[in-house]
């Protein structure tokens, strides 16, 4: 029903919800796990018990699952806390233009050189925001400078592959990166120096290719007036204390071994003090666009609440040891984990990389595959980037999808090859640098 969203006309994240709560239902409802007749739980029961009572064993199941609820909606809890501050923080920065300085120095008009200076800007601007408000910047960005419809469509194709490759090797570029440094299984330093290359690499192969038949010059646009920037000239201000305020949560991290939600929580309230404080000249119904407030109410909620069923479903998969025995399905089916997590980097194009990852997370411990270990790097950049080979495959395309109205079939035939030729130049780069 995810994978289908646009012919069925159902939400993603009504799925998603529904999905979540039927799967705590039945598992709270059905026969006792594997994991609940291993628990400590249970085995104190059996040592203490008089008599054991289906009665009193359904009782001590019921305890489980919602002891085992309690401790996924933690961590839940904490990536959509971060995900929320991340989205407020952009939103407050583009409220007051602030992207606007990036975006206005691009000024060359030849096809190719703007292609790969609006690919690298994507590139490192997906690293430190994320990978959706990028393409949302940069798409924007060549509706301005790109009259030519036919054009404009592979270059918003190409942004779809650089913000995904740019957002896979940060601990804050990509929702299922951080997933995966807020759970433990990557660290901030480790994933940036061993995915930078692969990433960059895939990025650039289609680059290679593109610029061999990507002739002439892209052509002007008329001038437009922005009115309303006139009451922004904090922009550059803002710009500046919201890419601190991303870059510095690792740096907080490393420092107060906090989780990463409070070094943004913490980044979200100095903006929110600044953008109080500036501008208090305003006409206060002017004012109140510019405030955190106002940022609050345009995040993406619906997405908040996607993730948040999809890591419930997930969460009830892996207390219901579901999910380990399909690990040990798979390794006994292939018996190669780079083969696993590259089948999972392509099947991520067709269904969405965030519940694959979770459920990876949930199939791997991290007793067996402890932090940085290579199964949660190479994760890290096939989940990232796989997505690209399909126009719905990430947050990205589908944004981009909407904006220029991008057709699927036009982005299979002239984008997935590209993306690609860049996913398995990423990946062979990747092992042979192991």
């Amino acid at each position: 029903m995810i994978a289908l969203e646009h012919p069925i006309k159902i939400n993603k994240t009504a799925s998603a919800l529904l999905t979540g709560v039927l799967c705590w239902t039945l598992f709270a409802i059905g026969e006792p796990s594997a994991n609940f007749l291993t628990s400590d739980l249970f085995v104190s029961f059996l040592n203490t018990a008089q008599q054991n009572t289906s009665t009193a064993i359904d009782h001590l199941h019921r305890e489980y699952v919602l002891e085992s609820l309690t401790h996924h909606l933690g961590e839940i809890a904490q990536i959509l806390f971060f995900l929320m501050g991340a989205m407020t923080i952009v939103e407050l920065i583009d409220a007051h233009h602030g992207f606007r300085f990036i975006t206005e120095r691009i000024k060359t008009k030849n096809a190719v050189r703007l292609l790969w200076i609006v690919c690298s800007v994507t590139f490192f601007l997906s690293a430190v925001l994320d990978n959706l408000t990028t393409t949302i910047v940069m798409v924007s960005l060549i509706r301005k400078v790109i009259p030519k419809k036919e054009m404009r469509l592979f270059f918003a194709g190409m942004i779809i592959l650089a913000a995904n490759a740019g957002g896979a090797w940060s601990p804050i570029g990509d929702v299922t990166t951080t997933m995966l440094w807020i759970g433990g299984q990557i660290s901030a330093g480790k994933i940036i120096t061993s995915l930078f290359v692969p990433s960059l690499i895939s990025m650039i192969a289609p680059l290679l290719v593109l610029s061999f038949s990507l002739k002439g010059e892209v052509g002007s646009m008329p001038t437009e007036s922005h009115p309303e920037t006139e009451y922004a000239g904090n922009g550059k201000l803002m710009l500046i204390l919201g890419i601190l305020a991303l870059v510095g949560v690792p740096v907080f991290k490393t420092i107060t071994h906090l989780p990463p939600y409070l070094g943004m929580l913490l980044g979200l309230g100095v903006l929110w003090v600044v953008s109080e404080l500036i501008n208090p000249d305003l006409d206060e119904a002017i004012r109140k666009k510019f405030t955190a407030a106002y940022a609050l109410g345009k995040i993406d909620m619906p997405s908040v609440l996607f993730f948040l069923g999809i890591l419930l479903a997930v969460g009830a998969l892996q207390s219901m040891a579901v999910l380990s025995g399909f690990a040990s399905w798979l390794d006994s089916a292939f018996r190669d984990t780079r083969v696993i997590i590259t089948l999972i980097g392509v099947l991520s194009s067709i269904v969405d990389n965030v519940p694959l990852v979770a459920a990876s997370i949930g199939m791997y411990n991290l007793a067996d595959y402890p932090t940085d270990t290579m199964i949660w790097h190479y994760l890290a950049y096939c989940a990232g980037t796989g997505g690209s080979m399909l126009v719905i495959g990430s947050a990205a395309g589908v944004a981009a999808m909407g904006m220029e109205k991008i057709e699927f079939i036009w982005y299979l035939k002239n984008i997935s090859w590209l993306a690609t030729v860049g996913y398995a130049a990423g990946a062979t780069a990747y092992l042979l640098l192991l």
